[in-house]
């Protein structure tokens, strides 16, 4: 064997040697996120439009919603409860929402229900959370056409107190998972892999609709 085919297989051999490394390590990384999406229950509110004054608005659906989520949600054990607990509570979510916009002068209409739908990478108040299909509480705004809100609402992230999110994450969260969460998107190649091959695939999808 010449010294250059012994350099050709050196390199082919270290080449190949790396490439099963990166796809193990990336579907590691798709096996967390999938995991992620199971367990949690996203909320998830669309603005009637992106004017200032719906946007404002949408705000405050939200803090009334989060005030009173803690006595909607305070019997909850596991994600499958919670999702339940949520679809006993679109009538008393939709209600709360109304209020919200009568005494801010609005009267379009809003819709709740729990639904399963795809999100992109985002990143919340700390952590990432990877694209892909979650279930979630959503919440429509007259048209809702306008820029949205979401948070985890269960586990319970969606809080205002930062410091008590790490507690959550420790108790419902591998530490797989939490590595997963805890990543910065815009350094990890991974997020956009992710994200992209969810988007082929809800495209492919819309194919057979």
């Amino acid at each position: 064997m010449t010294k250059h085919s012994e350099k050709f297989w050196i390199l082919t051999i270290t080449l190949t040697f790396l490439l099963v490394m990166a796809f193990d390590s990336l579907s590691l990384f798709q096996k967390e996120c999938r995991e992620i999406q199971e367990d949690v229950l996203r909320l998830h509110i669309l603005a009637n439009s992106d004017s200032e004054e719906d946007q404002a608005v949408k705000l405050k659906v939200r803090d009334r919603i989060l005030l009173e989520s803690g006595e909607l949600f305070n019997t909850v054990g596991d994600k499958s409860s919670a999702q339940e607990k949520a679809a006993e509570n679109t009538d008393k979510v939709e209600q709360i929402a109304k209020e919200v916009l009568a005494e801010e002068g609005f009267s379009y209409p809003v819709t709740a229900k729990v639904t399963r739908q795809f999100f992109d990478t985002r990143v919340y108040d700390g952590f990432t959370m990877p694209a892909g299909w979650y279930d979630s509480l959503q919440v429509v705004l007259g048209e809702g056409e306008g820029h949205n809100w979401w948070c985890v609402l269960y586990p319970p992230l969606c809080i205002s107190a930062a410091e008590k999110v790490p507690e959550e994450l420790e108790e419902n969260f591998t530490e797989g998972e939490r590595q997963v969460l805890e990543s910065e998107p815009e350094y990890e190649v991974r997020f956009f892999i992710v994200e992209l091959a969810g988007k082929i695939g809800n495209w492919l999808g819309s194919l057979n609709d």
